[in-house]
């Protein structure tokens, strides 16, 4: 049973901001990944972030796209058996986390 997926807006953005190919691979991994998005611990594909350099992540899950050097942080809406995309960028040292923090502080 696949997961629900919703982006938040600004995760939207940054999908559109991919090349076809790039956004090609990256709805083929989340689709994978909302199969059974729990984490790694309870059998799932996420890995559990927590506090990343001064950014408290905690209730975040990760994918990582190594070849693309992309990272997908999403949080689960267990209730609702859903995924919420909270950001979809470029492994580029911490931004990726300090973009997803300041994203979640706003929900």
């Amino acid at each position: 049973m696949s997961w629900d997926v919703e982006y938040i807006p600004e995760a939207e953005t940054d999908m559109d901001r991919l090349d076809g190919s790039q956004r090609k691979m990256v709805l083929k991994a989340i689709d994978k990944v909302a199969q059974n998005p729990l984490p790694v611990d309870e059998g799932g594909y996420g890995k559990p972030l927590g506090n990343k350099h001064g950014n408290n992540l905690s209730g975040l899950l990760k994918i990582k796209l190594l070849k693309l050097g992309i990272r997908i942080l999403y949080d689960l809406k267990r209730d609702e058996n859903g995924m919420r995309i909270i950001i979809v960028g470029i492994r580029a040292d911490n931004t990726v986390y300090e973009l997803a923090d300041k994203r979640v502080k706003k929900l």
